[in-house]
C-alpha cells in the first residue's frame, strides 16, 4: 500500500514501501509533454529532456555520469504527449546520492546554448531513425491524422522546422513557465527511510506554485492518411476512438483488445496469420490520453496480400461486435493480464511507473489489489457492450505507410 502526501504549493508525493528488496526507484513526473506546447516551440518538451543531462550548475555531464556509475544506480528519461519523466534506480544504501543527482538534474539544469548546438543534431538523427522505422511511423501518421485538430496530435520529437529557431534560453523559460509544483509528481517504491522521504519534500517544497496551464481537449476525428515509402512491406494502423485514462470500464477495454490481438491466440492473430499466412506480425494495441484514447490494430505485410488481410481484420472485429467474447476467451484473457499485471509489478521501477503516471493523468493510483479486483469484476456482457461502442465503422481510420499510392483504403475499409 502506498502513502500520497499532497504539499502547501501542489506537489505530490507517491511513497510505497518494498522492504523485501534492496533498491529503490524515484521518478519524477511533470505533466509537460507536447501537447502543451505551443506551436513554434514543437519538440521543446523532449528537448528538455535531453538538455538537463548535459550538465547542471555545478555538475557537467561527465561528473552527473560518473556519480551514477559511482554508486552503481541508473538514471534514464522519457517524454510523451502529456508528460516528461526523470527517474533513477540505486541501492538502499545510495538512495540519498541518486536523489540529490536526479534533483539537481531536474531543478539545476545549465542549459547552455553550445550543447544546444550539439544536442539538436542527436535530436535530428532521432528523428530520422523514426522515419526509417516504419511500424514507428505508421503509428505516428495515424495519430497526426486522427488528432489533427487538437495539438494532442503533434509529434513528440517535434520537426525540423520547430527545433532549428529554438534556443537554450527559451528552453529554460520555457521551463519557468511550465514546470510548476501543480503538475509535479514524484514518486518512490522500494526500500528507503524518513531522511530520503524528507530528502524528496525539501527538493519540492522549494518550488514556487504557478498554477496549471490550460489544455487544449484532443478532439477524434476519423481519417486516412497514406504515406508513400519504399519500403518492402506495406505498413497498416486502424484506429478507433477508445476510452480515456482513469476510465471506469478500462479493464473491460484491455479484456477486449486481448481477445481481439493482444497475444498469440487472440482472434486476429489466428485468423489472419496462422490459419491465412498472411502476415509475420499483426496485434491491436490501447492508447489512453487524460481526455481520450484509442483502440488500434497493426500488421504489416506484401502489397499483394493486404486487401484480403484488411477484410479478414475487419471481419473479425465485426464478428467480436455481433456475437461478444466467447467465455473460454474472456477467461483465459483475463488470467493472462492479471498474470503480466502482477509479474509486472514486482520490481521497483515498474512500481514507480505505475505510481507516477496513474496519479498525473488520473489522480489515483490503484494498488495491485484493487487491479486484480477490477479485472476479476469484468464480465462478458461488459466486454461485449464495449465492442458494441468502440467498434463503430463510421468512426474507423486508418494509416498506411509503404507502396500505397494509388490504393483506395475508403472503399477498403466500408
Amino acid at each position: 500500500m502506498y502513502e500520497k502526501q499532497t504539499l502547501r504549493n501542489g506537489a505530490r508525493l507517491l511513497c510505497e514501501p518494498m522492504p523485501s528488496v534492496r533498491s529503490a526507484s524515484v521518478g519524477f513526473w511533470m505533466g509537460s509533454g507536447s501537447r502543451h506546447e505551443p506551436a513554434e516551440l514543437g519538440g521543446i518538451s523532449h528537448a528538455l529532456e535531453h538538455m538537463v543531462f548535459k550538465g547542471t550548475r555545478t555538475r557537467t555531464a561527465a561528473r552527473l555520469a560518473e556519480e551514477m556509475d559511482a554508486i552503481g544506480g541508473q538514471v534514464n528519461a522519457f517524454t510523451t504527449k502529456e508528460l516528461t519523466a526523470f527517474y533513477a534506480r540505486a541501492l538502499d544504501s545510495h538512495l540519498d546520492t541518486a536523489i540529490e543527482l536526479l534533483g539537481d538534474i531536474f531543478f539545476q539544469p545549465r542549459l547552455a546554448q553550445d550543447d544546444w548546438q550539439t544536442e539538436r543534431g542527436v535530436i535530428l538523427e532521432e528523428i530520422g531513425m523514426y522515419e526509417d522505422s516504419p511500424e514507428d511511423l505508421v503509428g505516428e501518421e495515424l495519430f497526426a491524422a486522427i488528432y489533427r485538430a487538437s495539438p494532442l496530435g503533434k509529434p513528440i520529437l517535434g520537426r525540423p522546422d520547430t527545433l532549428e529557431p529554438m534556443t537554450a534560453g527559451r528552453m529554460a523559460s520555457y521551463m519557468d513557465e511550465r514546470y510548476g509544483p501543480e503538475s509535479l509528481v514524484v514518486s518512490l517504491s522500494g526500500r528507503y527511510s524518513d531522511s530520503d522521504r524528507e530528502r524528496l519534500v525539501a527538493l519540492m517544497e522549494a518550488m514556487p506554485a504557478r498554477g496549471v496551464p490550460d489544455t487544449e481537449p484532443g478532439v477524434y476525428r476519423a481519417a486516412v492518411t497514406k504515406k508513400q515509402k519504399p519500403i518492402e512491406q506495406n505498413h497498416l494502423c486502424l484506429g478507433f476512438p477508445a476510452l480515456k485514462a482513469g476510465h471506469p470500464d478500462r479493464y473491460s477495454l484491455q479484456v477486449l483488445n486481448g481477445v481481439l490481438g493482444a497475444g498469440m491466440s487472440s482472434r486476429l492473430f489466428q485468423t489472419v496469420r496462422e490459419r491465412n499466412g498472411l502476415c509475420y506480425s499483426i496485434y491491436s494495441f490501447t492508447a489512453a490520453h487524460a481526455d481520450t484514447g484509442v483502440l488500434g490494430v497493426y500488421t504489416a505485410l506484401g502489397k499483394e496480400t493486404e486487401s484480403q488481410a484488411l477484410k479478414l481484420t475487419l471481419n473479425v472485429i465485426r464478428e467480436l461486435t455481433e456475437q461478444g467474447p466467447a467465455p473460454e476467451e474472456l477467461d483465459r484473457v483475463r488470467e493472462q493480464i492479471k498474470a503480466n499485471v502482477l509479474m509486472g509489478l514486482e520490481s521497483t521501477s515498474a512500481r514507480m511507473h505505475h505510481l507516477g503516471q496513474m496519479e498525473l493523468l488520473t489522480g489515483h493510483a490503484s494498488t495491485p489489489d484493487e487491479i486484480i479486483e477490477s479485472y476479476d469484476a469484468v464480465t462478458r456482457e461488459k466486454v461485449w457492450d464495449l465492442a458494441r461502442q468502440i467498434f463503430d465503422m463510421s468512426q474507423i481510420s486508418l494509416s498506411a505507410v509503404g507502396d500505397v499510392e494509388g490504393t483506395e483504403y475508403e472503399e477498403e475499409l466500408h
